[in-house]
């Protein structure tokens, strides 16, 4: 098997507090991500989620345990480019990420901090442009643009520099429902086109539906972890830890308790519609 691309050893972290014991934010976290894969990290404020996206390339460093990102030890001081160059970070505000007046420019950041001669930084940013679906806007200025294309930028800014795995905390924050949606599929498209490995921080339940592996975190350690379908057929353990289930399998779930029979494990609208269909036409549940 080969070796994972992002992995935790018993991670745990804690931020200082003044005249009192430091908080405990990460408690004994053991995760490891394939290369390739796509995941989402769901949790409430203050589960950790975020926290533990800032150890994944090396902005916050373990309290205890390890972190490895493509077998390099984040707290090793040496290797602390190559983990920059191996994972990219994506944040909530686009703005705080944009730093030229041009988009190409502002694409172009990365790639020259890091070295690369320039004909090559001019085909980075060309492909880093054309896979989020922002070429045609290369010369535009990036203030101008909508939340939703800004985090676009955002995202190719970091795609410039070749990253394998790019971590993405809650990137859709601020966005409306059409930036929402416009994001989501240049995260999919990049995962499924270019196999970039992606985690996406997350509290929303529709954008963690659309991974392949799905990541629960409550109070610093990780309570469920497996296919958005396994982990969401987990009704009262999520909202015994302060979430919700995707409205379809709610809708499932409380048919379940009347007594009928339908799958848990439907995440989509056309799922559910089908599996309602089904229903129906069997004629469970009908009166006599």
């Amino acid at each position: 098997m080969s070796q994972p691309i992002l992995k935790t050893e018993n991670l745990s972290f804690s931020y200082p507090a003044e005249d009192a014991a430091p908080k405990v934010v990460l408690d004994g976290v053991e995760l490891e991500i394939e290369e390739g894969s796509f995941v989402a990290v769901l949790g409430h404020n203050g589960s950790g989620k975020s926290t533990l996206a800032k150890h994944l390339n090396a902005i916050l460093l373990p309290s205890g345990g390890k972190v490895y990102v493509s077998g390099l030890d984040t707290a090793d001081e040496e290797k602390l480019l190559d983990i920059r160059r191996t994972v990219g970070m994506v944040f909530q505000n686009p703005d705080n990420q944009i730093v030229a007046n041009v988009v190409e420019e502002d694409c172009a950041f990365g790639p020259e901090n890091l070295g690369v001669p320039p004909l090559e930084i001019r085909e980075r940013v060309d492909s880093a442009l054309k896979t989020v679906g922002m070429y045609q806007y290369r010369e535009h200025a990036p203030h101008l643009l909508s939340g939703g294309q800004k985090q676009r930028i955002a995202i190719a800014g970091v795609l410039a520099m070749k990253p394998r795995c790019v971590v993405l905390d809650e990137p859709t924050a601020m966005l409306d429902p059409i930036g929402r949606k416009e994001v989501m599929e240049t995260i999919q498209t990049l995962n499924a086109e270019s196999g970039v490995t992606v985690v996406l921080i997350t509290h929303h339940m529709d954008e963690a539906a659309q991974a392949g592996r799905l990541i629960v975190m409550s109070r610093g350690k990780v309570v469920a972890d497996g296919s958005p379908c396994e982990v969401f057929q987990r009704v009262e353990e999520l909202k015994a830890v302060g979430l919700t289930v995707p409205e379809t399998v709610e809708l499932m779930y409380e048919l379940q308790k009347e007594g009928l029979n339908v799958p848990l494990d439907t995440l989509s609208d056309e799922g559910c519609a089908q599996a309602l269909y089904e229903l129906l036409k069997k004629g469970e549940g009908a009166e006599p």
